[in-house]
């Protein structure tokens, strides 16, 4: 006689109404099942899919979450529409820093959703995507987003005015999409990535030149007397971000042993306004050596402060920032753009924008022959690979000035001598 299996037993073993159900397929893997909050406020059963028990149920969990969380989860039988809205507010709100995530809902808002909103994600192809880039490239965005009827203008009045989404932007759209469909081929919402099957050609950022030697020069002249001037002389001798910059506080700072630690930066936010937040990347982070000029700007810099300090009594906010304003205040972002460019206009330089500063240390360092890995550092790239695509212009030249001397090398005179002066190190 077979023996009943004890209740404690039975009840470890069951899972609570609304729990779901975890069994192993034929196949060897493992399914999961459950009901969860689906966009129009009504339950859905979805599936989830793992290569054992575990990880099919924590899969399923982490969506009973989101679902008890008020969010709605969005299958693979869903619109386009709906599982983009999932993304944005229940994935991409937890990965992405804040302004990054606002310009992936303008991007959504008045890009994919209009463009690919309607289409079932489960049915979505490649070559729906690349119907709808092709679209996005020749579409008028007056026209497009209804910007005319207000104003009377474009087709409106029946002259189109063609404005066109520049290529870069047509890329950025393409990116964000992949974004979401990669995510939802991490949740098993679907097989592939049909937006990586879709190629688009690589644009071609528009960059101001940077300052030659000659101007870079004129602008450390021009700056010598703002109250600023430490800021901008930091900016071009060390090529930190205007963020981190802003973002630097007096105990980053070791002006005895001319060195500054990198691991924030200050930017001004939708929701929180001005706030500090950690840098760019991991790579980021990084302690840099100061030029002995930056010291000595910095040292000045600290004591007009404390004068600063001084004349604005109870009004000083002590926040420990090194630039601020004149009460102690952080700096806006924006206004430091404002000043920086009054400063060029007032001094007959050509406008450039402030992270253009930036280039230019690097172009300047790459001309005088500092190595590739050494400029990487000190400008805080995640790869190497960065530093040397966006300074190609400059490599070029370099490789100019090479062949040039390789060719006054050719045709000199034979003076019977093969061998060289002395031993060239290739790397």
């Amino acid at each position: 006689m077979t023996t009943p299996r004890p209740a404690s037993s039975r009840r470890a073993r069951s899972r609570a109404n609304g729990d779901g159900t975890v069994y192993q397929r034929k196949d060897g893997r493992w399914e999961a099942a459950g009901y969860v909050l689906a966009p129009g406020n009504t339950r859905k059963r979805i599936r989830v899919y793992g290569t054992t028990r575990k990880e099919a149920l924590a899969k399923l969990t982490e969506k009973t979450a989101t679902s008890n969380r008020g969010l709605p989860i969005a299958a693979a039988d869903s619109t386009v529409s709906a599982y983009l809205t999932y993304w944005l507010n229940g994935v991409a709100v937890h990965q992405v820093r804040e302004n990054t995530h606002t310009r992936y809902a303008a991007c959504v808002r008045l890009h994919l959703i209009p463009g690919l909103g309607a289409k079932k994600l489960a049915r979505l192809t490649a070559r729906d995507v690349r119907t709808f880039l092709d679209r996005l490239r020749i579409t008028c965005q007056c026209c497009a987003q209804e910007r005319d009827t207000d104003l009377r203008s474009c087709c409106a009045i029946g002259q189109c005015c063609d404005k066109r989404l520049s290529p870069l932007t047509v890329t950025y759209v393409h990116s964000v999409l992949k974004s979401a469909l990669e995510h939802a081929v991490r949740e098993d919402d679907l097989p592939r990535n049909v937006a990586r099957n879709v190629k688009t050609p690589a644009p071609r950022p528009r960059r101001s030149p940077p300052f030659t030697a000659s101007e870079a020069r004129q602008f450390l002249h021009l700056v010598s007397s703002d109250r600023l001037h430490a800021l901008f002389e930091l900016a071009l001798r060390t090529g930190l971000r205007k963020g981190e910059l802003l973002g630097l506080r007096w105990e980053d700072l070791d002006l005895d042993g001319g060195t500054a630690s990198i691991h924030r930066s200050l930017q001004r936010t939708r929701t929180r306004g001005l706030t500090t937040l950690h840098t760019k990347t991991r790579a980021s982070e990084r302690r840099i050596v100061l030029p002995a000029e930056c010291i000595h700007s910095l040292k000045s810099h600290q004591e007009h402060q404390q004068d600063e300090r001084q004349a604005a009594g109870s009004g000083w906010t002590d926040n420990g920032l090194v630039f601020t304003t004149p009460t102690g205040n952080p700096l806006d972002p924006t206004n430091l753009t404002r000043r920086f460019r009054g400063l060029l206009q007032r001094a007959g330089l050509r406008t450039i924008r402030f992270h253009d500063l930036r280039h230019s240390t690097a172009t300047l360092l790459l001309e005088q022959g500092v190595d590739l890995v050494v400029i990487k550092e000190l400008l805080g790239h995640a790869h190497i690979g960065v530093t040397a695509g966006v300074y190609a212009h400059v490599r070029l030249r370099l490789q100019r000035q090479a062949i040039e001397t390789l060719g006054n090398a050719l045709s000199r005179a034979d003076d019977g001598n093969d061998d060289p002066p002395t031993a060239a190190v290739v790397r």
